[in-house]
């Protein structure tokens, strides 16, 4: 079946099963690799982008299920305030290891940060949970978030 998808701020029509995950979909048919397959249960948030703005885990989203919702990946969260904010603070407190959880780590504390410009420990602790990080970086994830929130440099 034919889905046209808004993806950073375009059109992509794209010619899938509707029971499709949108992962795939970004991955292998729309050739967009940032967003990274992890455990394909929705327990790791490496696949994380924002759907309407909210963190959504595209490997069980559906193609039929995203209708004409907005959908936001990591190639274009650096157009978005809280993404810029986000992707400053992660280089300047040297956040990334391996790397390879970081793009869904960004897009969920984009996702935090706009709609919480100034998240609590608590609160950052809560909205990235769900996030998991190999090589262990979650104090200079949380870090950086707090950085990001009070304004960076």
């Amino acid at each position: 079946m034919t889905y046209v998808l808004k993806i950073n701020g375009k059109s992509h029509k794209v010619d899938v099963n509707g029971e499709t995950p949108l992962l795939w979909v970004l991955r292998d048919v729309l050739k967009m690799t940032g967003t990274k397959f992890g455990c394909g249960m929705a327990l790791c948030g490496a696949c994380t982008v924002h759907i309407d703005g909210a963190a959504t885990r595209s490997c069980i989203t559906t193609v039929d299920s995203v209708g004409e919702a907005a959908v936001t990946t990591i190639e274009a969260i650096g157009e978005t305030p809280a993404g810029r904010k986000v992707q400053r603070a992660w280089l300047d407190q040297d956040v990334v290891q391996c790397g390879y959880c970081q793009s869904g780590q960004i897009m969920a504390a984009a996702a935090l940060l706009a709609s919480n410009p100034r998240p609590t420990d608590s609160e950052i602790n809560d909205a990235m949970s769900g996030n998991i990080c190999r090589c262990g970086t979650y104090n200079r994830i949380r870090a950086a978030i707090k950085y990001a929130s009070e304004g960076g440099r």
